[in-house]
């Protein structure tokens, strides 16, 4: 049976050609299309249709107005589409904090909207929330808002960041994982002496309002990573979108190395080709964590930090992932000394640096 999908978009120019790139595929077809948040609503009800790919900006109902009703009312998969600019990053981070599985990024010009490697995005993409799991209702993130993060005084700031990193905590992730981050990274004891390097399967732009996003909300600092500077305690850093993060030994010091190599594993940012770099460092004193995604990125680089360093590994368990793939793959290799919902990782990682 094909995925029954609805388009909600005001453009007649995107409705059409977003149904013809679905109704192309053997395994999807378009049962309606919708031109703003309030006529996808009524669809939905009549239509009952798998998955929804839903655009941000609309007359009469915006896209995250909507979802916010259909997640509440008739929850099923949507994917936004998404414009490729800060304003619609930071609009994406919140739909997906809302509930939307993923997005898709609009092209900047219409006449690349129906190349080779957006249809391929959008068939894998709504094939995936099709597969998708939902949490409770119940799991409701509520951030700290930007005014309110803790704000270390500079004398802190100053000594913990002449101070020995202890840890280096890994995580890499992808569908479903800015909003798993979420329940991980602002959970961690801002004086925990570690530093944190996170792959986030994203474009560029929505690494960095990810990063200041998670920053807002965290006792951690969080950024989006940047070339040749030096690992800190109390830092979280992010693969910028499209570069992968690896670490460099310069002394007692890791200093970060981006890097446009060719994609590992099918991606760039890699959580494979950071993980590779840790183990390629003989370090042992790494935590390594892997969260919901499809795929298998990252298990490898995994592996081998297990067996070359030692390190703890800790995987998100099936039933608090949105898509089991890359923690799936990391439990199949036998490397994974713990496994536990999204709610536990924060403290399992606490429990790891033996605080």
């Amino acid at each position: 049976m094909k995925i029954k999908v609805l388009i909600v978009d005001d453009s007649a120019f995107m409705r059409k050609v977003l149904t013809d790139i679905i109704n192309d595929s053997d395994t999807m077809e378009v049962v309606g299309a919708a031109k703003n948040g309030e006529d996808a609503i009524e669809k939905i009800r009549n239509l009952k249709p798998d998955v929804v790919t839903m655009d941000v900006e609309m007359p009469v109902m915006d896209g995250l107005t909507a979802l916010e009703r259909i997640m509440a009312e008739t929850p099923l998969p949507v994917v936004m589409l998404s414009s490729y600019t800060k304003e619609g990053a930071d609009a994406t981070l919140r739909a997906l904090e809302l509930g939307a599985i993923d997005f898709i990024s609009k092209p900047s010009s219409i006449f690349k909207v129906n190349t080779e490697d957006i249809i391929k995005e959008i068939n894998e993409k709504v094939t995936i929330a099709s597969k998708a799991k939902f949490r409770s209702k119940t799991m409701k993130i509520t951030p700290r808002p930007v005014e309110q993060k803790v704000e270390r005084p500079s004398s802190e700031r100053s000594r913990r960041r002449g101070t020995r990193i202890d840890k280096v905590i890994a995580i890499g992730t992808s569908t479903g994982g800015p909003k798993a981050l979420q329940e991980v990274v602002p959970k961690l004891p801002g004086d925990l002496n570690a530093s944190v390097i996170i792959v986030q399967h994203m474009p560029p732009k929505f690494t960095k309002s990810l990063a200041e996003r998670l920053d807002s909300m965290s006792e951690f600092s969080v950024k989006e990573a940047e070339d040749r500077e030096m690992l800190k305690p109390g830092f979280a850093y992010i693969a910028p979108g499209d570069q992968h993060l690896k670490l460099k030994k310069i002394g007692t010091d890791y200093q970060i190395m981006l890097t446009k190599e060719p994609p590992v594993s099918g991606h760039r940012p890699s959580a494979d080709a950071m993980f590779y770099s840790l183990a390629d460092l003989g370090l042992f004193n790494i935590i390594g964590v892997i969260m919901t995604g499809m795929g298998a990125d990252g298990a490898k680089g995994l592996e081998r930090i297990k067996h070359e360093t030692n390190g703890f590994i800790i995987a998100q368990n099936e039933e608090s992932c949105v898509v089991y793939g890359m923690p799936k793959s990391t439990v199949k290799l036998g490397v994974v000394d713990k496994e536990c919902d999204l709610l536990q990782i924060s403290s399992e990682i606490v429990k790891a640096m033996g605080v």
